[in-house]
């Protein structure tokens, strides 16, 4: 009988320490902050037209892709976007330039772009924005 309450005690801690070991969190891989935006186009196009004012009529759309560049103390995947589209009273407002910013893979914001961000973009037309 002995045997087999040492053995019965054995048996429960061990279902106890599997139990516990359960909650334990797991480590997860950490997400890769700078991924590519594979579908980055697409991912503009429905946040600007979201965004816009009055998204038709764009014209002089020009994207270029997304490139690595220092922004503070981290490093972003950003798109530059230059056009001219119309304000709330449908009167166009002249070129302005736009930062697509990513994390993950994932569009995060659209917004004017600082002077520094898109000096050196190599722009190429972007006739989807301007079927909008």
């Amino acid at each position: 009988m002995k045997a087999f309450r040492k053995l019965g005690t054995a048996v429960a801690a061990a279902l106890v320490l599997c139990a516990c070991s359960s909650f334990i969190p797991k480590k997860e891989k950490p997400e890769e902050e700078n991924l590519y935006p594979k579908d980055y186009k697409a991912m503009i196009l429905d946040r600007l037209r979201a965004q816009l004012t009055d998204p038709k009529g764009i014209r002089a759309a020009l994207l270029a892709e997304p490139v690595l560049k220092p922004r503070g103390v981290v490093t972003r995947y950003i798109a530059c976007i230059r056009f001219d589209s119309k304000d709330e009273r449908g009167q166009y407002q002249g070129n302005k330039e736009y930062a697509a910013f990513f994390f993950a893979g994932e569009l995060t914001q659209i917004a004017d772009a600082a002077p520094d961000v898109c000096d050196k973009s190599a722009y190429q037309p972007f006739p989807e924005l301007e079927r909008l």
